[in-house]
């Protein structure tokens, strides 16, 4: 296997800022991303890289892919947010100035997507790699929506493991927290306030909400820490005078890899009294072995270990994943949103030189 050098380095950067600027043009929030789709699909193309679409997804496999040896699943994904009032700038023009490119995505998570995409592009020709890689460009990430990489892993085939572009600021999310929304209904029996009648549903719904408040789990992750639940919406009642006999409110859960969203509603179930209906147990969390390859090359690169709040297609996945990538996840979401051109070379650098010695010895 040939090494990548500078030059090569350096011409898979200037594309790579030139596609992110015409990315950045192109709206794509989620469930709306066949412009970036194809836009992403065309430039392949353009490159002689055979592609493969499913909606709004595009992925590809290097040249010589050989279904006798492992894969390696390079993602990230196209959708954005819609951007907000705040914005000073037009989130479609993606102006460079002062060494950043500014526009919606540019951070979360275009820097990722065509970084990852140059990484692919500097193996996709070579023989006698000992992983095959896939790119995977997905849709919906920005809503957990089920059309976008969920909707493609069983088309993909057998991956050892995965590299998932979020904006990291290239340290390495090791661990990663689940989700679990829970919508409750607490019972009573209805009748009048001014009278010593009915079973207040506010009263038992109060009990519960206490337990969510107060109780910990036993065991602590040693990235993400605790499991942590908060009560977040409330409803009950119609008239002042009306004892409620239903209160409905809903628990935010941010799970770690300690628990499984199973042995979580177990306990609830044995300490509750209100119904409990999980909106969802497909936002699992995620973690990878401190000892897996991937992470110790980004050890021995200089790169730190940490456990990530928020949730990103990880989820999804059923193999070790390492979530990392260009840009900063406190610019995610916010207006005036950038990446430093310097953090795309650097990305692609660093994506280059992990999986280097990965893709060398078997």
């Amino acid at each position: 296997m040939h090494d990548i050098g500078p030059h090569t380095i350096a011409v898979l950067t200037d594309e790579s800022i030139a596609l992110l600027q015409q990315l950045v043009e192109i709206p794509s929030y989620s469930r709306e991303e066949s412009e970036t789709a194809a836009w992403i699909a065309d430039f392949l193309d353009q490159k002689g890289i055979r592609y493969h679409q499913k909606g709004n997804n595009i992925w590809a496999y290097n040249e010589h892919f050989d279904p006798a040896k492992p894969s390696i699943l390079l993602n990230s994904h196209h959708d954005t947010v819609k951007p907000g009032k705040a914005w000073t700038k037009d989130p479609f023009y993606p102006e460079i100035s002062d060494g950043k490119l500014y526009g919606l995505g540019s951070n979360d998570a275009g820097g990722c997507l065509v970084s990852l995409l140059a990484t692919f592009r500097a193996y996709y020709h070579q023989k006698s790699l000992n992983y095959n890689l896939i790119y995977a460009a997905t849709a919906e990430e920005e809503i957990s929506g089920t059309n976008g990489i969920e909707s493609i892993l069983p088309e993909l085939g057998i991956i050892e493991f995965g590299i998932v572009g979020e904006p990291t600021q290239m340290e390495m999310a090791v661990a990663e927290k689940g989700l679990l929304v829970l919508d409750c209904v607490a019972h009573g029996k209805t009748g009048h306030a001014a009278r010593d009648e009915g079973e207040n549903a506010i009263y038992k719904a109060i009990k519960d909400i206490e337990w969510f408040q107060g109780y910990q789990f036993d065991k602590i992750s040693p990235f993400l820490g605790a499991i942590k639940m908060a009560v977040t919406v409330i409803k009950a009642g119609e008239q002042h005078n009306v004892v409620p006999d239903i209160c409905n409110f809903t628990v935010d859960i941010r799970l770690t890899e300690e628990y499984t969203h199973k042995e979580i509603l177990e306990t609830i179930s044995a300490h509750v009294q209100s119904d409990i209906i999980p909106r969802s147990t497909r936002i699992k969390p995620s973690t990878i072995a401190l000892d897996h390859p991937i992470v110790k090359a980004g050890l021995a690169l200089g790169r730190q270990t940490f456990g990530s709040p928020t949730t990103s297609d990880q989820a999804f996945m059923d193999f070790p994943t390492l979530k990392i990538g260009p840009g900063d996840s406190a610019r995610s979401h916010t207006p005036d949103e950038f990446i430093f051109i310097q953090e795309i070379r650097q990305g692609i650098e660093w994506y280059i030189a992990m999986l280097n010695p990965i893709m060398k010895n078997a």
